[in-house]
Formats: structure tokens, sequence, C-alpha cells
């Protein structure tokens, strides 16, 4: 019984050094991650997300002549759902027409009023002419009368006769007058008649335009294809209760989707690199497994405010070259645009890297703190210029005994060197930039060993 408990003792005891010794080689082991400096083609790229939209489209408007009844907005009342197929002269939007309709109400009436005062003013003047014509017949008959007592007083007393020839003087003095006044009444009554059958003409005409106007509220597609909603200056789209403007009168639209673009927002930190002709790797949310290929063919020149942000972003257009029938307006893209391709370079995960004051440097396996020059990186990468070779393996995070290792400076030829921009390197794209030193001409590579090497080996240390 005895032996049994220590045989069992023993076996808790070594159960446990096990246990210990597993856990504490894991977080030793945890702590030392290695990673070998890389040499190859280094990429460079700007990642954004980006959202499609058709290259050209065709704009469906809505009516023409909404300035000219001087009305400035209209509402949709109702519009076909988001994406869907139609075909040409198919239903797609009813505008608001309860303005219009107010407008049409008002025009009727105007026209019945002047059509009214024409008839009116038709009747009075023909009164009035009659009047004056019969007025002008009776008073050439009085005419007549005293030009027969002026003929049949010749017998009579001189007085007498002279009273018939002034008689006659006024009537035919009158009568002189009464032709003149007749003629200025039909002036008067024909200008009258004149204005108010323009009048009542240009009315006519307005209620005419209105009525072909109101016809248009009731939108139809100019051609097949997809119905696409408008963006509003905030990007929101333009559905039911959305305004249309009578400068601006486009209700939706049909994108030609043999061609599609994606549209993006570069920050002005990156906007820099982005150049046209790039070119994208673009992915589609919607689709992960898919893949095209696209080149930037605008970048805004002036920077515009994010909404809801202080950033400000550049906009950048992306052609797709491939047509696929599963892209849409509005599909979600992530675009990697590649900005520069430089070959034959040493680069690290960015992690390895890290810096004291205007120094960096990354710890290698020798237990040193080896001085690095780095150039451009990406998203994940950097490269270095000088102070490692190609294969030698450093700790991707610090070690736990950092404060330990030594620092190893470059030497003051090869910084000033890289200082001054004389070592340069290829891209694939014909452009130029700063390289390893395994770049550089055999000649300028043993100068710089002769004079010290590509590191000092008795470097000081940090402090």
């Amino acid at each position: 019984m005895r032996k049994s408990v220590i045989i069992g003792l023993i076996l808790v005891i070594a159960a446990i050094i096990v246990v210990w010794y597993f856990m504490g080689s894991s977080e030793t082991t945890g702590t030392k991650i290695l990673v070998p400096v890389k040499n190859g083609q280094f990429v460079i790229n700007v990642t954004t997300t980006g959202e499609l939209e058709a290259k050209n489209s065709e704009k469906i408007f809505g009516p023409s002549g909404l300035r000219s009844v001087r009305i400035w907005n209209v509402k949709i009342e109702d519009i076909i759902p988001d994406g869907t197929v139609v075909d040409s002269g198919e239903y797609v939007a009813t505008l608001d027409r309860t303005e219009i309709s107010n407008r049409l109400k008002d025009l009727e009436s105007e026209v019945e009023k002047l059509e009214s005062q024409h008839i009116r003013t038709r009747l009075d003047t023909s009164m009035d002419l009659r009047n004056a014509r019969n007025e002008l017949i009776n008073m050439k008959y009085s005419l007549e009368e005293k030009k027969i007592k002026l003929e049949q007083s010749k017998f009579e007393p001189p007085a007498t006769i002279r009273q018939y020839q002034i008689d006659l003087e006024k009537a035919d003095r009158d009568y002189s007058e009464a032709q003149r006044n007749y003629k200025l009444k039909l002036e008067k009554a024909e200008a009258t008649m004149k204005e108010i059958t323009v009048s009542l003409n240009q009315e006519k005409r307005n209620l005419d335009q209105i009525i072909e106007v109101v016809d248009q509220f009731i939108v139809r597609a100019p051609k097949a294809g997809m119905v696409i909603y408008r963006r509003n200056w905030d990007g929101s789209k333009m559905g039911v209760g959305a305004t249309v403007s009578a400068w601006d009168n486009v209700v939706a639209e049909l994108p030609d989707l043999a061609k599609m673009m994606s549209k993006t927002y570069i920050n002005e930190i990156d906007i820099s690199k982005v150049k046209t002709t790039q070119d994208v790797e673009i992915g589609v949310d919607a689709f992960p497994e898919m893949a095209f290929t696209g080149k930037v063919v605008e970048v805004a020149n002036i920077g515009e405010q994010m909404k809801n942000s202080n950033a400000k972003v550049f906009e950048v257009k992306i052609e797709v070259k491939e047509f696929d029938s599963i892209l849409r307006p509005a599909m979600t893209t992530k675009n990697t645009i590649i900005t520069a391709i430089i070959d034959s370079v040493d680069f690290i995960p960015i992690e390895c890297l890290h810096s004291n004051d205007s120094l960096s440097f990354v710890y290698t396996t020798r237990k040193t703190k080896q001085q690095v020059i780095p150039g451009r990186s990406n998203e994940n990468e950097i490269i270095i210029k000088a102070g490692l070779a190609e294969g030698e393996m450093i700790h991707l995070i610090p070690p736990e005994n950092k404060d330990s290792y030594k620092l190893i400076q470059l030497d003051t030829t090869i910084i000033n060197k890289f200082k001054r921009g004389k070592s340069l390197k290829k891209s694939s794209s014909g452009t130029q930039d700063s390289a390893s030193l395994k770049n550089m001409t055999p000649e300028q590579v043993k100068k710089i060993m002769e004079s010290g090497g590509g590191r000092r080996r008795t470097g000081k240390r940090s402090q």
C-alpha cells in the first residue's frame, strides 16, 4: 500500500514536470519567431474600396418644359424598383402632379374668363359701331334735307336764305366730324379686340403647353435596359420622394453594362502614388471567387471632404477591362492599385523593423541590433536598402532579452551614399529607385567593403 502511494506521487510529480516543460518551452519559442530576409520582386500597391458604375449610360429624363410653365422642382411619386429590366417605352416613374394640376386649373379658369371677355367686348363694339353707323345715316339724311330747303328758299328773304345756308354748313360739318369719329371708334374697337384676342391666344398656348407637360409626368424608358436610380450630391439614391430639378430633370439612368468602372476615393497620403494607366486588381465583394483587372483612367486634381469625417480624399476612376454579366452598378469592389513593381531587392516584414530616434534597426540571431536603411514599403513588407543580406534570419518581434542586444551601426560611407541618392534601382515600369548593395557595381561594392564592409563589426552598445 505504501509502495503504491509512493509510485503515485512519483507519477504526479513526473506529470507536473512534463507539463511545466512543454508550457515553458512553448512560451520561450513563442517569443522567438524568426523570418528570413527575402529577395525578389517587390510590389507596392494601394488598396481601397470602390463602387461599380457604368462608364456610359442613357439618362431617363422627366418633363422637358418645367421651366416654361414656371415649375422649378417636382417630386418622384412612384418609381419601379432599382435594377428593374425594362423594354423601350415601358413605364418607369410617375411624378407628383399637385403643383402642375393647380396651375392647370388656374389656366383653364383664365382661358374661360378671357373667352367670355372676348365675346362681351365683341358684342359691345358691334353695338357701338352699329349705333354710330345709324347716327351717320341719320345725319346724312338731315344734310340732304337741309340742301333741299336751301334750294327751295331762293325766293325767300335773304335772311332766311342765309339761315338755311348756316344750317347746311353746320350739318355738313357735323356729318364730317361724325365720319371721323366713326373711323376712330372702328380703330379703337379693332385694337381692343386684337388685345383681347392676343391675350386669349397666349393663355390658350400656355394651356396647351402645360397639358403637354402634364402628359410627360408619366416617365417611360427611351430604350431597353436596366433602370438604375440616380444618385444625389450626397450619394443617396433618388427613389420615391426625391426631388427632380427643372434644370437637371434626370429621373433615372439606363447604364451600358458592357463597360464598367469602379469609382473610389484615395486618401491624401496615398494619392501621390496613384497615376493614370496604372494596373489594378479588382475583386467584387458579392462574388469573392471572381477576379478582374483594370487600369486607372482618371485621378482628381482637387480633394474633397469625406462625409462625416475631417479626412480629405481624391476621386479615382478605374476602368474594368473584362466584361461579365454578373457585374452590376453599385456593387462594392476591392481595388488593389499597383503603383510600382521593383525587381531584385531585399525586403522584410514591417513588424521586424524598429526605430530609435532617426535610426532604424532589426534584431538578428547574433544577438545584435543591426542598423538598416529602409526603403519603400507596401501594406505588409518594407525594402531594406542596406544592412541585411538575402536569407539572413531576423526576429519578427523583439526578443525577451532585447536590452542586452548590442547595436551594430552601418558604415558612414554607406549611409552617406544612400543619403545622396547615388544608388539606383530599376522597377519593372522603367522607373529608378535606391537599391540594395547587390545592385551596385563591383567596383562600388569593393570600395565600400575595403572601407569597413557592409556592417561594422565593432559597433557601439546602444544606450
